[in-house]
């Protein structure tokens, strides 16, 4: 698949999370086998983009390219300003956030709020690509079926989107007012591909090789975005790629592996966040690598209980050390319960 000029080598992505998908994370999914994988929201807010939170979502230092950021706002200027500013700070592609559903987005008609307004999506649109039209940066658009399911407008947004130029579509198979419950549906993400020529990300609920073999038989999209499934689950991305591409299954993760992954993902999280952040945001993190492993229910309450990211290290490190490296590992992601 292709965006702007960046060819991807395999339709498996990994979706922007907020809190989740910070570098140490998005540098552990490619390395996984993501093709793709799209930053943490970003202000538009100029007055924003000196805080420690923003400065964070934009580094991008040791990123293998292409380096794609999301930017979330409700004014066309404002939103045209941030994706240059992100432009100068390494991204190389823009992303437009459409799709979040949570309160206080959507209270500042931002995220899945701007869906109630056409109008102000395509003055956003075409503001957007034009700004970063000069500088040869594809800009994408991630979004939802609509406000709620009385108004599904995906179809014509993503129309209005292939007009004003936007390189790629992302559509998550949920309302803004379904939030992340109840199923995914791809009815509408297959309607949206009758109708634009432009590449398709499908969205929600992709949580096995199967699964997404099965969206995009159904959809005919040409890509799939996973989120909360590589929660704890990072390698979903090579096993979904291999079986797409060899209609077969790879081995699940050993003790061994999941020690490796998790430890150099704990050391680059660190790095990442200090001392005092890193040993506190590193928790989900763990919790989703070994909630459903024998032994977690004792492990799980020593290792929050602890304040160093040391002590947090060494527990984790003796622990993973005493299981059979060679024997299978699969934690299963919160999202499978």
């Amino acid at each position: 698949m292709q965006i702007g000029p960046w060819t991807l080598p395999h339709p498996v992505c990994a979706a922007p999370m907020a809190g989740v998908t910070d570098r140490p994370y998005r540098r552990l999914c490619k390395a996984l086998g993501a093709a793709y994988a799209v930053s943490e929201m970003a202000a538009s807010n100029p007055q924003l983009w000196d805080s420690v939170k923003t400065s964070r979502r934009i580094n991008h230092e040791g990123e293998p390219d292409p380096v794609a950021v999301q930017i979330a706002g409700a004014d066309p200027d404002m939103l045209a300003e941030a994706a240059v500013f992100n432009i100068g700070k390494g991204a190389r592609i823009i992303d437009i956030n459409m799709g979040c559903p949570v309160k206080k987005v959507c209270h500042v008609a931002s995220g899945s709020a701007l869906l109630r307004d056409e109008a102000l999506v395509a003055r956003i649109l075409k503001k957007v690509v034009a700004a970063c039209q000069p500088l040869g940066v594809p800009v994408t658009l991630k979004t939802r079926t609509g406000w709620d399911r009385s108004s599904r407008n995906a179809v014509r947004i993503a129309r209005l989107a292939e007009d004003c130029g936007i390189a790629a579509l992302t559509l998550h198979g949920r309302t803004r007012c379904d939030l992340y419950t109840g199923e995914a549906e791809y009815e509408t993400i297959r309607a949206v591909r009758q109708v634009i020529r432009i590449p398709l990300i499908a969205n929600g609920d992709i949580n096995t090789p199967e699964k997404a073999r099965a969206v995009l038989d159904y959809t005919g999209a040409d890509a799939i975005m996973v989120g909360r499934a590589a929660q704890g689950r990072p390698w979903i991305f090579r096993e979904i790629a291999h079986y797409l591409a060899h209609g077969s299954h790879l081995p699940p993760p050993t003790y061994g592996e999941l020690r490796d992954h998790l430890l150099n993902h704990l050391e680059d999280h660190y790095s990442f966040y200090g001392e005092h952040t890193g040993v506190r945001t590193a928790r989900k993190h763990i919790g989703w690598y070994l909630a459903d492993l024998p032994g977690a229910d004792v492990l799980l309450p020593a290792v929050m209980a602890l304040e160093s990211t040391q002590q947090q290290f060494k527990l984790l490190r003796h622990w993973l050390d005493a299981q059979p490296a060679d024997a299978a590992a699969v934690p299963e992601s919160p999202l499978l319960h």
